[in-house]
């Protein structure tokens, strides 16, 4: 376990442990307050975030950033990871070698940033943080709490360019973290 933002950075730089690093322009390692008390974690960077080593800032980061405005959630405020900090081709999935090979990277992202709140986008994140078990149609919305985190898994955003009906969900589970944030901070 790195015990600084540097470490790890430079741990992953060369990171040869799946088949993902033979394609990918660039890791993306992860963005935001390194001091978070929400963070958000997807599935894994697209081409846009390979092209710029940036998680979410295609058209689904774009609509996650709107989705922030529309609640008053600033994205300097919050830690945005992804499962993977290489781009699966093609979009695709990562494929379980691919999530396992980056999880203790995440897991050292999770113990760096302390956050109290961790909201996982899409099955992927979900699964690979809370268990194969969990489906996102039936836990998106619901709070679980794990060792002192509470999660809230949602929709991913790019879930909401294919059914804009999702966007309703999407914004009512952001809330409910605002509202839990609200209300840690009233009993500090």
């Amino acid at each position: 376990m790195c015990k600084t933002w540097e470490e790890l950075e430079k741990s992953i730089l060369n990171c040869q442990k799946c088949k993902l690093c033979k394609t990918r322009q660039n890791i993306v390692f992860g963005v935001g307050n390194k001091n978070a008390q929400i963070m958000f974690i997807g599935e894994g960077p697209g081409a846009d975030e390979d092209r710029l080593g940036e998680p979410f800032v295609g058209r689904a980061g774009k609509l996650m950033n709107m989705a922030f405005e529309a609640i008053g959630l600033k994205r300097e405020d919050v830690y945005i990871a992804n499962i993977v900090k290489c781009r699966p081709p093609a979009n695709r999935n990562p494929e379980d070698d691919e999530a396992f090979a980056c999880l203790d990277y995440l897991r050292n992202q999770v113990i760096l940033v302390k956050p109290k709140i961790i909201v996982l986008l899409g099955s992927v994140a979900l699964k690979n943080i809370l268990g194969k078990e969990y489906g996102i149609t039936e836990s998106r919305g619901k709070w679980v709490e794990k060792k002192g985190i509470y999660y809230m898994p949602t929709w991913h955003p790019a879930a909401l360019l294919r059914d804009e009906t999702k966007k309703i969900d999407f914004i009512k589970d952001l809330k409910l973290v605002m509202d839990r944030i609200a209300e840690n901070n009233s009993l500090a």
